[in-house]
């Protein structure tokens, strides 16, 4: 369970106050939430204080040329991976000038899951300050909640990277 159970605009204002105090600037690398995650980023007033904006990544030809995902990393393990989220997240920092950066690759469904990778499979990386981890949920439901549920945690995980792992 998240240590942040606060609604969803609640998470997003923490997040810019936390990135706003301490000078950072945010970006997204986007594949299966479409711009959810910048939509909702830009949806607070006072936003471009803090964050910077973001790619949509949906095809692997973005990721490689826009993001510098190494193709082998895409051959080897499918855009939906730990490796991927965490070149996709270096390289949105890298491309857009930021030190705050998240990816999200993911099933979405209904199609396109494997047993290995069954739909709700959704890989996030996180880079803050050099320091670039991922993590990898299961997520319920149909395509639209599993890419609003993504949206959520890639904020949720930002604002818990942020925070070191403290509760607000």
């Amino acid at each position: 369970m998240s240590q942040f159970p606060l609604p969803f605009g609640r998470r997003i204002r923490l997040l810019g106050d936390r990135l706003r105090a301490r000078g950072l600037l945010c970006v997204t690398a986007e594949s299966c939430t479409g711009g959810l995650i910048g939509g909702a980023l830009t949806a607070v007033p006072g936003s471009s204080d803090w964050f910077a904006g973001g790619v949509i990544s949906y095809a692997d030809e973005v990721k490689i040329r826009l993001l510098g995902v190494d193709p082998a990393s895409l051959a080897t393990h499918g855009a939906v991976s730990e490796a991927v989220v965490r070149q996709m997240a270096a390289g949105v920092c890298r491309a857009l000038g930021a030190s705050v950066g998240v990816a999200v690759s993911g099933i979405a469904g209904p199609g396109g899951g494997t047993p290995e990778k069954p739909v709700g499979t959704v890989w996030f990386g996180f880079a803050v300050e050099g320091a670039v981890t991922a993590r990898r949920l299961h997520l319920p439901g149909d395509r639209g909640a599993v890419r609003r549920a993504a949206a959520e945690a890639a904020v949720t995980g930002l604002l818990e990277r942020l925070n070191q792992g403290r509760p607000s």
